[in-house]
């Protein structure tokens, strides 16, 4: 092997790494919804929770990323650390995927069928047809479907040029010593240890294994050892990724580790007591792409097989290693760390967002109680949703931008405007709660009230006012595009509402039947509720927009009023709902 056999080799390691990176990105993009619903998959069952990381993990090709997922997962709140524990065991089978499908390299026959299952026949046609995709294509699946192909012919392309660059060091005496040396349980342990922890991927390394199989050189007595360690190696990206989480999540990570750290262990006793017993012809044998898979595989699928029934043991171990500190610690909402899946980002933030929605609303129904039913409790509770509704602006805000900066797909980037926007307006309708509060202590500290007349309008108002809130919410958190179209008549109704009771009030106040004071505050009241309604009509329009694809809320707005029968329809129906009652001659 020379210098520029060295050249070739680095070069197809890169390509290797390269095109892994590529499709898996790729996978995760074009199965956004599919991660979404393993995702809900996650419950305390253990057969679920590992069928969901083996899943998840066979779709982003990386056990690594899954894993520091879970640790995002478990610090966000969003699952606990007995779930964490099985969806991480099957992280460890889904993993194996990788090598069984670089093993496809290996095949070797002389029958026109099988020679055609070899990547080298195949992959220029995916690479052709990648490419078409990819550049012809406007539709963002299919470039995304495009891309997956590319990576895949440049993963397979990169496996090959590396196979045939190191093939030479079969001649090199002391590389095939290097292997020998291997052989040493302990030493193939570290070495594969060190290799996936540097790389960050036990596929990766596993592949590259494979590729020095071409050699001649790995026996299956090296190649054993060196893929336990490369499962101990890649548990550095979540032990990592837990630096700064609650102790819950560093537990997750903890678990990983001891999964790994403990089936290494145990296997590598068998396999020393079988080698030193037995001595099995086979361990002398030259290693095959296909045989690495076939030893990582069952590596993995007994350390599940004696591992999950003690889920229980790895948690109590996991806590008693992370000790509960004696400071109180806090749940992150929004986990940087589920930025590497957007599918999975997005899902967590319309739950984030919900509660924010739950918040605001609470916060505004608890305002319009506050004129009858006022309690130091309750202004504070509605202080407090305020507080916790800019909190949630703020961190939505900044998570969603982040997001937005990833290579995510069409209806990806569509949800997460639709919710940049929906959160700014439920924010404001926590702020209208407080003014609208404020004005209720305003009334109370001056000793003012409104008039019997203008109580009877407010109750009318308010109703309005409760369902246009319900009607927004329910839609915002269903996505329900039924329930958003009868936002719009409402608050048309609310306008028309707001114009009456305005007009009534000045002729009230004309004759004296309430005072200047009493006005201002029943001015702003009009206001702020008014405004709550137009919020609403932007929450239900960017429901209508997201379902529609359209992203253009003056158009959604335009397009409810020009559609006469229905709009007019609901509107006459409210209108009759909520009609003022008739003004008496002397109030």
């Amino acid at each position: 092997m020379d210098i520029f056999d060295f050249l070739t080799m680095l070069g197809g390691l890169s390509l290797f790494l390269f095109g892994m990176s590529l499709m898996g990105s790729a996978l995760e993009r074009r199965a956004g919804s599919r991660l979404r619903s393993l995702l809900d998959q996650m419950t305390g069952k253990p057969l679920v929770g590992f069928l969901t990381g083996l899943g998840v993990t066979a779709i982003i090709q990386s056990s690594s990323a899954t894993t520091v997922m879970v640790v995002g997962f478990v610090n966000s709140g969003l699952m606990t650390l007995r779930q964490a524990i099985n969806v991480i065991m099957g992280a460890n089978v889904g993993t194996t995927v990788t090598a069984w499908l670089l093993s496809l390299g290996g095949i070797e026959s002389s029958s026109v069928w099988l020679r055609l299952l070899k990547p080298s026949s195949f992959t220029p046609v995916l690479a052709l047809i990648g490419i078409v995709f990819y550049m012809f294509c406007k539709d963002a699946k299919k470039k995304d479907t495009g891309t997956i192909l590319l990576g895949f012919a440049t993963l397979m392309f990169g496996m090959e040029t590396m196979s045939g660059a190191v093939s030479g060091l079969s001649q090199v005496p002391a590389f095939t010593n290097l292997f020998l040396a291997f052989k040493n349980p302990i030493l193939g342990v570290l070495v594969g240890a060190v290799l996936t922890g540097i790389i960050q991927s036990s596929s990766a390394s596993v592949g590259i294994l494979q590729a020095l199989s071409a050699t001649g050189a790995v026996s299956y007595a090296a190649a054993i050892p060196i893929i336990m360690g490369q499962n101990i190696g890649t548990t550095v990206t979540a032990m990592l990724s837990s630096v700064g989480t609650n102790k819950n999540a560093r537990r997750a990570a903890v678990v990983h580790l001891l999964f790994n750290v403990i089936g290494v262990a145990v296997l590598l006793s068998v396999f020393c007591i079988v080698r030193a017993v037995l001595a099995p012809a086979l361990l002398d044998e030259s290693a095959t792409r296909a045989g690495i898979a076939v030893a990582h595989s069952v590596f993995n699928l007994l350390c599940t097989a004696m591992l999950l029934p003690a889920g229980d043991l790895l948690e109590k171990l996991a806590i008693r290693l992370v000790p509960d500190s004696k400071s109180a610690e806090t749940v992150s909402e929004l986990d940087e760390r589920l930025l590497a899946a957007p599918s999975l980002a997005l899902s967590r933030s319309r739950a984030v967002a919900c509660e924010m929605a739950q918040c605001a609303v609470r916060a505004l129904n608890n305002a319009l109680r506050s004129f009858t039913e006022y309690t130091d409790t309750l202004a504070r509770s509605i202080r407090d949703d305020e507080e916790r509704c800019d909190h949630y602006e703020d961190i939505l805000g900044t998570y969603l931008v982040q997001l937005s900066a990833r290579k995510m797909g069409v209806d990806e980037s569509e949800e997460a405007t639709e919710l940049l926007k929906s959160i700014g307006d439920f924010e404001r309708i926590s702020d209208h709660a407080v003014n609208i509060l404020e004005s209720a202590e305003e009334l109370r500290g001056k000793s003012l009230a409104f008039s019997a007349a203008a109580t009877r309008e407010y109750d009318v108002l308010a109703a309005a006012i409760g369902e246009i809130l319900d009607l927004s919410l329910r839609s915002f958190e269903r996505q329900d595009v039924a329930l958003a179209e009868l936002v719009e008549p409402l608050e048309q109704v609310i306008d028309t509402l707001k114009e009456q009771m305005r007009t009534r009030h000045i002729l009230r106040m004309q004759q004296g039947h309430c005072s200047i004071e009493a006005g201002f505050v029943w001015s702003d009241l009009l206001t702020n509720l008014e405004r709550t309604s137009d919020h609403c009509s932007n929450i239900a329009g960017c429901v209508i927009d997201a379902a529609q694809h359209n992203l253009n809320l003056h158009e959604t707005l335009r397009a409810a009023h020009s559609d006469t029968h229905a709009f007019r329809s609901e509107f006459e129906r409210y209108a009759a709902k909520y009609a003022l009652p008739a003004p008496a001659s002397a109030q």
